[in-house]
């Protein structure tokens, strides 16, 4: 089921790489019961590569579907197109020339064309052709895009500590939650503040400074192609989530590992922990973190286990007691150490420097609307998996 509006567009707003907001008044329209509804005021987001320009006055037409049904999507309604005018016709453009052929978001309405790093018309294909090694290259894995900054600034400070150059740092993203890279100021943000080198979005994912088709693809990209010391692998912002066991995109984070160990990287698996989370499957280390690693993930990784006790100063406005979350952790992540793949755990103290390390990220660090005072623990189990990339590199 789809909702559809037609809207005019009042302002433009804000614009990162790939995205514009938009201020739109919805037309007049009627509901199922025969009601009219009154125009509305919304908020929405076009992105230019898939819609064309867009500009004051314009008449588009919005997907409205999850923001009306209030879920995910930021808040927006998204534009599907831009409307032509009564005296105009609809433009019929060309598909442009140029080399790609790999179609994203397949069989859909928004399907697009893009050139793949890994496909036959790519300068790097002969590169990629029959690479098959990420020559021990550090691979770190997590299943919220929120993860994505706190591994990073983890990384960065333990380079800064070991006074080591900063590491070239390449997000592979993957399809479980938002497809366009687009959607993301953080990512855009991060490579604009040089914290990362590029990002490859892989399977249905699109938007990235490359593409590839698969995560095995996008990883040796990121090795052989970009020279990246190290991948973070998550899905874009957004996570699918059912209240069952299976029923998450997160499982794909156990795929990831497989890739990476498969491919001769180390695997990171880094935790989705919380002491905030009101869910008691999220509290401690989310089940999401034990399924996927626990029972998808059949080779080997690393499992870095955080621990609190010197940062207890970011827990005082928590009302938590951080040596109880520490015992919790330490204690679920046993399962991880006995499950198929026998994951290697490795206890990595969070220290205040660290702490610090993630106030000066240039995004806003947010998980489930919670930020680094409401959930601390979310943050520092993230960076302490950077952390423990970095130290794993020559």
């Amino acid at each position: 089921m789809m909702t559809w509006r037609g809207a005019r567009i009042l302002s433009t707003g804000n614009s990162w790489d790939g995205a514009l907001e938009l201020t739109v008044t919805t037309d007049p329209s009627t509901a199922p019961d025969g009601s009219t509804e009154a125009p509305r005021t919304l908020r929405a987001l076009a992105y230019p590569a898939l819609v064309g320009p867009t500009t004051v006055g314009d008449h588009v037409l919005l997907n409205t579907t999850a923001l009306d049904r209030g879920l995910g999507t930021g808040g927006y309604a998204l534009v599907v197109a831009v409307l032509p005018s009564d005296d105009q016709q609809v433009a019929r453009a060309s598909v442009p020339d140029g080399p790609g052929h790999l179609v994203k978001a397949r069989y859909t309405p928004h399907q697009t064309m893009v050139l793949g790093i890994d496909e036959q018309e790519s300068p790097h294909h002969e590169t990629l052709e029959d690479a098959d090694d990420l020559d021990a290259m550090p691979v770190v894995v997590a299943d919220l895009h929120s993860a994505l900054p706190a591994i990073i600034a983890g990384a960065r400070h333990h380079a800064e500590v070991l006074g080591r150059t900063q590491p070239r740092i390449v997000y592979v993203m993957t399809d479980g939650g938002a497809l366009p890279a687009w959607f993301s100021r953080t990512v855009s943000t991060l490579r604009q503040a040089g914290w990362t080198d590029a990002t490859v979005t892989v399977g249905q994912a699109y938007g990235g400074d490359h593409e590839a088709v698969t995560v095995h693809t996008g990883l040796l990209a990121a090795r052989h192609v970009l020279d990246a010391d190290l991948a973070v692998v998550a899905q874009g912002p957004g996570n699918l989530g059912t209240g069952t066991r299976w029923g998450f995109s997160g499982v794909a984070a156990g795929e990831a590992v497989n890739a990476a160990a498969t491919l001769g990287g180390r695997p990171v698996a880094s935790l989705r922990v919380s002491g905030a989370d009101p869910r008691p499957r999220h509290q401690g280390i989310s089940h999401h973190s034990l399924t996927a690693y626990g029972r998808v993930a059949l080779l080997r990784a690393d499992v870095p286990v955080p621990g609190f006790s010197q940062v207890a100063d970011s827990f005082a406005e928590t009302g938590h007691d951080p040596r109880a979350l520490e015992a919790r952790v330490r204690e679920q992540a046993l399962t991880l150490a006995s499950a198929t793949a026998r994951h290697t755990l490795v206890d990595v103290e969070a220290t205040q420097a660290l702490a610090d390390a993630l106030e000066g990220s240039p995004v806003r660090l947010s998980t489930m609307g919670r930020g680094t005072a409401q959930d601390p623990a979310a943050f520092l189990a993230a960076a302490v998996a950077g952390q423990h990339a970095v130290s794993l590199l020559a």
